[in-house]
């Protein structure tokens, strides 16, 4: 088994030859292009999806190998997860010289082995370069081909970026001087991902609402800051996507992501000292300010450096704990304490906030006026709320939300007795009102 560290990036055609150049500038070692081929296995109910695995066969120069890959974690375009190879004689799946232990207890390998079938392909050239940064050696592959099952197919075009041996860091600052060039943007969907979404026919991707953060049992502050950012990363990532794909509705969901962000960085900065990651925030002030207005070239934003640059900066400042030099020892006894009971501490300031907010209006425009307020407080909320009952929390948020879409729907008449409404809701959280 090998632990797997790859930056994935989505490249636009002409890409090859600017990342090319770049990399004469480092020590390397160039391999010319190789075709590559790669059959992925799957069951008629998408088991190994469900497992979070993804089996392939891989022909490269007449030899084969057989890959399992199987549950990791993704933030940005960052993979990390366990790999299996074994080489096979020919390209016949064979899964039962894969370790046992990789498989869920009491799996029935024999029937799972006839369950499997070729679900979809992806054929390209994969062009390589062994380029040595820092103390660290990363493997540049730019891939382009397609993926296809047996009616449709999608173009391919990606840069990975493959940590061999040395520190994630360096190959996170080496990921900066890459995308400076143009033409790379982060890519959280796999190769498989992409194939998945061809073999159910590639529907539309639909909008999705801002999840309800799912932070790990007995996390701690510290862990539950992160999840909450990965979190709004990962509503930014699938969101710019879904309207690359022409849904310029999407482009909403990337302003939310945006506004979580912020709301993330304001409910830990009194633990976080504003000056660990101004820059970062800067660059994502600058970000809401452009979407501010409706965008009508997406590609020409979501490929650009301000944006590139901002989710690679919030990636390595995610993966590497970039706040750290900037935290004394009582703030990081408080980041070690529960996230729940900071969470608990937090909605009650909320509710008190939002209570005092649309307590005494008088007038429509007020309740105009205090909007962002509202909208932002909600998506506190959101990734506050994971430790409780999906449907308590539903019930808390529904007058609110109400009350959200009223103002912006203009229905001025319904606005007083919604706030009233809202205002009432018992809290579903332990309440406390200050921290100890």
């Amino acid at each position: 088994m090998t632990i797997e560290i790859e930056l994935k990036f989505i490249a636009t055609p002409d890409a090859a030859s600017k990342l090319a150049q770049t990399l004469a500038g480092f020590p390397h070692q160039h391999q010319a292009a190789r075709a590559l081929s790669n059959v992925y296995f799957e069951t008629d109910d998408n088991q190994l999806r469900r497992w979070d695995m993804g089996l392939r066969i891989r022909g490269v120069d007449g030899h084969h190998e057989m890959t399992l890959k199987t549950a990791g974690k993704t933030l940005g375009g960052l993979h990390q997860r366990a790999e299996y190879n074994i080489d096979l004689p020919e390209a016949k799946l064979d899964i039962a010289r894969l370790p046992a232990e990789v498989w869920p207890q009491g799996t029935d390998l024999a029937a799972l082995q006839q369950r499997l079938q070729p679900l979809f392909s992806t054929h390209f050239q994969r062009e390589t370069w062994l380029v040595q940064v820092g103390e660290s050696e990363v493997e540049v592959a730019f891939d382009r081909g397609a993926v296809a099952t047996e009616t449709l197919s999608e173009d391919l075009f990606e840069v990975e970026l493959e940590l061999k041996s040395g520190q994630r860091n360096d190959m996170m600052t080496f990921a900066r001087q890459l995308i400076a060039n143009g033409g790379l943007r982060l890519g959280s969907l796999s190769k498989a991902a992409r194939g998945y979404q061809l073999a159910q026919g590639n529907p539309p991707r639909p909008l999705r609402p801002f999840p309800l953060l799912k932070a790990a049992p007995k996390a701690t502050v510290e862990e539950g800051m992160v999840t909450a950012m990965s979190s709004a990363l990962s509503h930014w990532q699938y969101h710019e996507e879904v309207w690359l794909r022409g849904n310029p509705e999407a482009q909403h969901s990337v302003v939310e992501a945006l506004e979580a962000l912020r709301q993330a960085f304001s409910l830990f900065g009194a633990l976080v000292p504003r000056k660990a990651s101004s820059e970062l925030r800067q660059k994502l002030t600058t970000l809401e300010e452009i979407l501010a207005e409706p965008v009508k070239d997406a590609q020409a934003l979501s490929f650009s450096a301000l944006s590139v640059e901002t989710q690679l900066a919030l990636t390595h400042w995610l993966v590497e704990s970039q706040w750290q030099p900037w935290i004394d020892a009582k703030n990081q006894a408080k980041l070690d304490g529960s996230f729940k009971r900071f969470s608990d501490i937090m909605l009650s300031r909320i509710a008190a906030d939002l209570k005092e907010t649309f307590s005494d209006v008088q007038q429509a425009n007020e309740y105009h006026d205090k909007a962002t307020r509202l909208t932002r407080q909600l998506l506190a909320v959101h990734l506050l709320a994971g430790a409780y009952a999906p449907e308590a929390v539903a019930v808390w948020l529904s007058p609110w939300q109400q009350l959200q879409q009223s103002i912006a729907q203009n229905q001025d008449r319904w606005l007083k007795s919604l706030a009233a409404q809202a205002i009432r809701q018992p809290a579903f959280w332990l309440n406390s009102s200050a921290p100890r």
